[in-house]
């Protein structure tokens, strides 16, 4: 974490035609934007704050509940404020959270809300391209990073790909890898999405807060289907971004 005494701010100009919460936002937002601050940082204290940019309080005080509405940062109580930390993903690659987020120094974790086998449902029936019958494995978890929920899964698997549902552990993609049965190709669709009551409770977000759902089904080099997958992230805490070519 930052030293939060640490004087970082310069006083706010005195001929901008803004608001002074806003200006407080476009200072704070700029020294997050030039790395004075870092993901998880700590902001200085509201006093501080409004002695280095000649503002009241209450001026500082509206400036960082509107970050912390926009997701840019987040409060602990009895702690302070910090930058919160967002996550770059390649919307054209193929790759697993685990490998993400140890990719970004970060230590990947599950926590399972259910392991099971049944027979296909009709809709992932129609997403897999599988008869009606079918075994599949189902893995429903929360994706967390260094403690903090990023995401809730729900992934189908078709059966015979894997042992049982007890051989995924941390990774799924790793699990499957295992077995020679990796996908290698996926349709992506990612929409905007309300978080309910129930993910916002595991997500720590708000009910009706942004969230990002990004549907997947994978597919086998010979085209065979791996997996249909439902993620739901928050709304703040994922930027994902992709290559584009016109040739």
């Amino acid at each position: 974490m930052s030293n939060a005494s640490q004087n970082r701010f310069k006083a706010l100009p005195a001929d901008s035609n803004l608001p002074l919460y806003r200006q407080v936002q476009a200072a704070v937002r700029g020294q997050i934007e030039s790395g004075q601050f870092k993901p998880n940082d700590s902001l200085p204290p509201e006093r501080q704050l409004a002695e280095d940019l000649g503002v009241s309080r209450i001026t500082v005080r509206k400036a960082i509940e509107g970050l912390i509405n926009e997701g840019v940062l987040y409060s602990r109580q009895g702690s302070g404020t910090f930058v919160r930390a967002r996550i770059e993903k390649n919307f054209a690659k193929i790759s697993s959270f685990s490998e993400d987020m140890r990719a970004r120094g970060r230590i990947p974790s599950s926590s399972w809300i259910s392991r099971t086998r049944g027979l296909v449902s009709p809709s992932e029936a129609l997403a897999l391209g599988l008869s009606p019958g079918t075994p599949v494995l189902r893995f429903h978890r929360l994706r967390s990073a260094d403690g903090q929920p990023m995401l809730v899964e729900y992934a189908t698997i078709v059966a015979d790909l894997l042992p049982s549902v007890d051989s995924v552990e941390t990774s799924l993609y790793e699990a499957l890898a295992q077995q020679g049965n990796r996908p290698i190709r996926a349709l992506q669709r990612l929409r905007a999405q309300l978080l309910g009551e129930a993910l916002a409770k595991l997500l720590k977000a708000k009910p009706s807060d942004a969230g990002l759902l990004v549907e997947r089904i994978g597919f086998l080099a010979d085209g065979r289907p791996v997996e249909f997958c439902q993620s739901y992230f928050r709304g703040d805490t994922y930027d994902f971004f992709a290559e584009l070519s016109d040739l």
